[in-house]
Parts: C-alpha cells; structure tokens; sequence
C-alpha cells in the first residue's frame, strides 16, 4: 500500500490526478482527508469518477444510486462526507457518470453550492475574526483572532475562483442545451 498525503479543492484535477496515477498503475482504494491509499495494480486498469451526492452515503437514496452504479459494473471505491469515489475497468470502455446535460448541470450546481457556502462561512468568520483581533485585548479579542482570520481569507481566495469557474461552466452547459433541444 501507498500512502499520498495531497489537498484538493477541485474535484475535476482530483479527478484528473487519480486517473493519472491510474496509467502509472496506483489504483485507489481508500480515501481520508486529504490522504489516499493505493495498490498498485495494472497500469491503465481503472478509469476514476468523483460525484457529490445530493445526500450523506447512508442516506436512503445516495444508497439506491451506489447500488445502481455496482449493478452498472461501477465500484464505489470509497465515500467521504457526501463525495464518492466510483472506479470502472478502462477495458470496458469509456466512464462518464452523466449521460445528459440535466444531469452534468445538476452535479456542478451542487458543487458550487457548496463550494459558495464554505467561502461565504470563511468570508464571514474571516471578517468577525479581523475585527477581533484588531481589537485585541480591548474587546476580548485576540492576536489568535487575526491568524484565524487569514487561514478564512485564503479559504475564501482558493475557492472564490472555483465557484466562479463552475458558474460559468453550468451557463455555458445550460447554453449547449437549449442548442440542441
């Protein structure tokens, strides 16, 4: 087993990363914060989709789709939180979780809705904790108060670019739609 500790804030180059150790012969075979397991296997072997479910695994639904996609020939290698990690042989052909643009625009909603959240939460305590600390020992606030408020400004910076990028991506996508209904 091989253990890599990486960061990801997009899912799409976590996508791509996987499926390029994927053709190096690292397959995935479980996931923690920011920690992948592989085993390394038959370089190619696998293709790599990740999806965030509209619901916890456990869920009742979130159940039903991850049985959907075994019986589809689809493992789910791991899940965390609401992402799952699915995993298909590359010999039996190509992999894409969506079938329709409904379905795409769908998913990148969902991940910009998240995505906005968090920064909208980082924004928000980035500003409570600046002002806390630029208070200091005046109003019960702390120099701890600022470096939180940093670690919030660099959250919000690295995931204000993403939710964008999917925004654009989810107009674009709703544009390719109408063209070909």
């Amino acid at each position: 087993m091989i253990k890599v500790w990486r960061a990801f804030f997009n899912f799409e180059k976590e996508e791509k990363w996987l499926n390029d150790m994927a053709t190096k012969g690292l397959n995935l075979v479980k996931y923690s914060f920011a920690r992948y397991t592989f085993e390394e296997g038959i370089p190619g072997e696998y293709i790599y989709r990740i999806e965030l479910l509209e619901n916890l695994p456990g869920h009742p639904d979130s159940m039903d789709y991850i049985d959907f996609m075994k019986e589809a020939g689809v493992e789910c290698v791991d899940t965390y939180f609401r992402w799952v990690y699915f995993r298909k042989k590359s010999s039996e052909g190509p992999f894409d979780l969506y079938s329709d643009y409904e379905s795409r625009i769908k998913h990148y909603k969902r991940v910009a809705t998240l995505a906005g959240i968090l920064a909208a939460v980082n924004l928000c305590s980035g500003i409570i904790n600046l002002n806390l600390g630029l208070m200091g020992g005046h109003q019960g606030g702390s120099p701890l108060n600022e470096y939180v408020s940093i670690a919030n400004w660099v959250v919000v910076f690295i995931l204000s670019p993403m939710v964008v990028s999917f925004v654009t991506k989810i107009h674009k996508m709703e544009k390719e739609k109408r063209l070909y209904e």
